[in-house]
This record gives C-alpha cells, structure tokens and sequence, in this order.
C-alpha cells in the first residue's frame, strides 16, 4: 500500500477536494479521502499540494508513425524547393543507402513553397537525381507525392486504380502527376511502404515516453499502413509488454479496405474488441468513409463553397458500407468510422441505426460537419463521437470557404453535442494533431489558436467546460472499451492511473491551459514518469 498524501484531487463533474489523499493499494485506488492522511506514515509520499487527476485516455492517433517519424525528415517548417532539395541531399547519401530503402519525408506543406508557382509532381523530384524510390507525406497525412521510380513500383499493383483512382491525381492526358490523396495514400502505405518487425519495435519504443511526459496512459492506435501485417504490430506490442516497457494500456485497431479484409481477419483471427493482454488489446475496425476538407474530398451533401465543381467523395455505397458494420457488429467487433463531412456522418449513422450503437459501442472519427437532423439522430442512437479540438487552430478560418457561412455553424459543434447527451472522447489524431492533451483541452474551452485568434473563440457558444472535454479525455474512452468500471476516473476500485499537474485545469484563465504542465504520470500506482528538474 501507498499513500499520496496532501494533494488537491480533481475529478471532472465533481467537487474538487482541496487538500486530500489518494490510497493505493495493487494498483488500484481504495479509498479517496479529504484532509490528511493519518495512518501509518512509511509509505506515504508528500504531494506538496499539487494538483492530482485522471490521467488521459487518447482515443484516436497513429503511434507508431509517431515513432517513426523522428526518423524520417521533417519537412514541416520547409518554406522552399530549394530548401526541401538540400535537406534531402544532406540527410541522404545514394552510396550509403540499402538496396531497398526509400527517401521517405513527411511534414511536407508545399503550398507554401515561395519559388514554385505549383504543387510538386513527379517530374520535379527528379531534379533530386536519385535512383531510389521516394516518398513525400503531407502534414495532414492525406496527401502525398512520389517519384517516377516510385511510381513504376507503386502501378504494378493493379487494385490502386481499381479501388482508388478517384484519389490518384492525374494530368490533362491521364498520366499520374505522382501525387495521391486519402485512401490511394494508405494503399501506398500498406503496400509498398512496410516495416519490419524489429522496426516497428523500435519505433514504438522511442514512442512511449512521448506519451508519458504528456501523461497519456491508454491510446487507440492504428498502425497496420506501415507494417503490412496485424501480426507484425500485434507481437511487437506485446514484445514490449513482455519485457515490461509498455507501461500504457494500448487497443489495436485494424484497418480495412473491404468486406473481403474484414472477413480475412475474421477467418484468421480469434480476437475480438476487448480481447487480448493487460496491456495489448484488439481495438476496432478503422474504416475510412471520405476524405477531408482541405482536398475538397469530405464528402458534403452540398457543393463546396469555394469549389462548387465538387461536393466530395463517398468512398464506399450504403450498401457496401451497411454489409461491413454489420459483419463487424454480429461478430463482436467494434468499428470506428473517419466520416468529415456532413453526408458521410450521414452515411455512418445509416450504417450504424441497422445494427444499433449500443451492443459495440461503435465510433465515428472526427464528425466536423454536423446539421440539426444529424445531431438529433446522433442524441437518439449514441455512437461516440472522437474529436481532435486541436484541429480548430488551423482550420476555424477556412471552414466558412469549404462550407459556406450558414454551413459553418455546425462545424464541430462541441457543446450542442454535449448537451445532447451525445458521447464524445478527446483525441489528437496524432501526428496530424499536436500530441499534448493539454492543448486540445485549451483549444475545446478557448476555440482559439496558440495566439489566442480569433478574439473571443470561433463560434464561441460552442466552447465547451474544462470538465467536458477533461472528462472526455478521461472516463469516455474508458467507456469506448468498456472498462468504465476499472479506468478513468479516482475513485475506489478504479486502476491508479493518475497525473500530477502544475496547476488545476479548473482554477486557470481557459488561456492557460495549454501551459499547465504534466509533473508527473503514475501508472497502476507507480511513477512512470517525473520531469527532471525540482518543483516546489
């Protein structure tokens, strides 16, 4: 038993306790207490007065492309052609470079590149000289470009123009530009792009810590893109568990293209949601429904406002789409559904009032652009909605261009959802989304940018309370996994899964919040991480 004795306790929904104690005991919490503790003194630790909560739950991001990424060039702040064909040349060197290996960058904006006057193509990466495959992600992992070798690899494989040839961008003859968006992205990944075993170990290692020193303690990920094989994933996961260096609680989710991958991994597999070890578990079946609003690919039941042309695309029939929840529903297994724009939640909610919400507790990813009639049938059946706050920084003041003025209003429509009753978690979608919790906590009660833009929040009447959205972050994924009796939240009988924060998120400026610092993070009651310097 241990005792983390004068500490102020936050519980989202309910009164903080100023100055209490936290007994643990197995790793579980029993007993929550007001004022000090008074009985045995050996194991009780000083809380100094510091803040102590649940620790998150990120519900929806990619770990392992996260691990992956600090490997790969980091593109981002690149502002030039030039720029990007020197960072390449002085990271790779052809000589030193295996028989197979690819230049891989991601991060990649070049929309804003000031000396080229288009968007790169595969004729420009040949400037770059190489006889190496290569591979350029876009920041929001949408869109990417490849090279003319790439390219010869990447059309030997018949089903990306059967399946996908809406997303392969193509020149005014119908030759591929070498660029490719959404789905077409993830078959290149998945195909072409795979890690191996010790790599994907390696990656997921370097990971974790990122996720401790932001004291997130249970993710969903998908990370099957990169590996090519569930096995892969699944058993370098476990690898880790096994050695005792995967201190978070991790649900796998797996990707799938069609009912014929749904039913492969049926056929082969006996694991279900919820299935699995302490610390490794089956997760959903992530399906891909749209693309987004950036690409115009969001499929939206009008034309896009500043692109009339288009209104988006719907990646698969209802019909397809129905067949693929309910097989997922009558073998038990969850599904989580990227759906951006307003037809495509349609769609999902179709799909889902066939077989029914509650049974699988099943998802929609991201939800963006809502309406009346969406929102009250989303109140009526409560699938759980994943929202990334975070992603209202870098898009409140482009929303009105894609959808139009009147349309826009229903764009991430945090606090009507929550008074609706409709359940919704707090995620980061990372690495397209900042990792920290704390700034998508900032950007759900602000609805501003890191400058504090615009002045009073967009679309103000939709900010939501630091305890909606700290509660969403919290006990709702634990609600998603059906362990809300187990995690998520300080009370007796709930696993000692808890942060030790600068400050308490309640008693802030909401402009704040996106300073407040994770101390420490405490798994099953031991501290899995501490912040190097002293704090008072």
């Amino acid at each position: 038993m241990s005792v983390i004795n004068n500490v102020k306790i936050y519980q989202p929904g309910k009164e903080t306790i100023e100055k209490g104690h936290l007994v643990v005991d197995d790793g579980k919490i029993s007993y929550v207490g007001d004022g000090d503790y008074e009985g045995d003194q050996t194991d009780v630790i000083d809380g100094q007065g510091k803040t102590i909560a649940p620790s998150f739950n990120d519900t929806h991001l990619h770990l392992l492309r996260y691990g992956l990424m600090k490997k790969e060039l980091d593109l981002r702040e690149v502002t030039t052609w030039e720029e990007m064909k020197q960072i390449v040349r002085d990271r790779y060197t052809e000589e030193k470079m295996e028989e197979n290996e690819w230049v891989i960058g991601r991060g990649l904006i070049d929309s804003q590149f000031t000396d080229l006057d288009h968007l790169l193509t595969a004729q420009d990466l040949d400037e770059l000289e190489y006889e190496k495959p290569m591979f350029f992600l876009h920041d929001d992992g949408h869109e990417c470009i490849v090279n003319d070798l790439a390219l010869e690899i990447i059309k030997e494989h018949d089903d990306l123009e059967k399946n996908h040839d809406t997303f392969i961008e193509k020149d005014e003859n119908g030759n591929w530009t070498g660029r490719f968006k959404d789905s077409a992205v993830h078959f290149i990944k998945f195909h072409f792009r795979q890690k191996t075993e010790d790599e994907v170990y390696e990656a997921i290692y370097d990971a974790v810590p990122h996720l401790l020193k932001h004291g997130i303690t249970s993710i969903h990920t998908d990370d099957l893109n990169y590996t090519g094989a569930f096995d892969r994933v699944w058993n370098s996961y476990r690898k880790l568990e096994k050695e005792g260096d995967l201190p978070v609680q991790v649900h796998l989710h797996h990707y799938v293209y069609n009912l014929d991958n749904m039913k492969e991994y049926l056929n082969h597999y006996e694991r279900r949601t919820g299935d699995g070890s302490d610390r490794v578990r089956m997760g959903a079946f992530k399906i891909f429904l749209d693309g987004t609003q950036r690409l115009h690919t969001a499929a939206l039941r009008q034309a896009y406002h500043d692109q009339p042309e288009t209104s988006g695309t719907l990646i698969y029939s209802q019909e397809e789409l129905d067949e693929m929840v309910k097989m997922a529903d009558d073998n038990n297994m969850q599904v989580t559904m990227h759906a951006i724009g307003d037809r495509t939640v349609e769609q999902a909610i179709n799909a889902i009032e066939k077989v029914g919400a509650g049974k699988m507790r099943h998802r929609i990813i991201h939800a963006q652009i809502l309406a009346p009639d969406l929102l009250e049938r989303l109140k009526k059946i409560k699938p759980y909605l994943e929202i990334q706050p975070g992603f209202m920084m870098n898009e409140y003041d482009q929303t009105a261009d894609w959808v139009g003025n009147e349309q826009e209003k229903y764009c991430n429509p945090w606090k009507t959802v929550s008074k609706m009753g409709i359940p919704f978690t707090g995620s980061s979608d990372c690495p397209i989304g900042p990792l920290s919790p704390m700034m998508h906590i900032y950007a759900a009660v602000t609805r501003q940018d890191e400058e504090g833009k615009p002045e009073g929040g967009w679309i103000p009447d939709e900010r939501l309370s630091v305890d909606e959205i700290y509660h969403a972050y919290t006990a709702t994924g634990a609600e998603l996994e059906f362990q809300e009796k187990r995690k998520g939240k300080l009370e007796k009988g709930h696993t000692a899964d808890f942060v030790v924060l600068s400050a308490h998120p309640g008693e802030v400026q909401p402009q704040q919040l996106k300073d407040i610092e994770v101390l420490e993070t405490w798994v099953k009651g031991e501290k899995v991480m501490a912040k190097q310097e002293e704090y008072a």
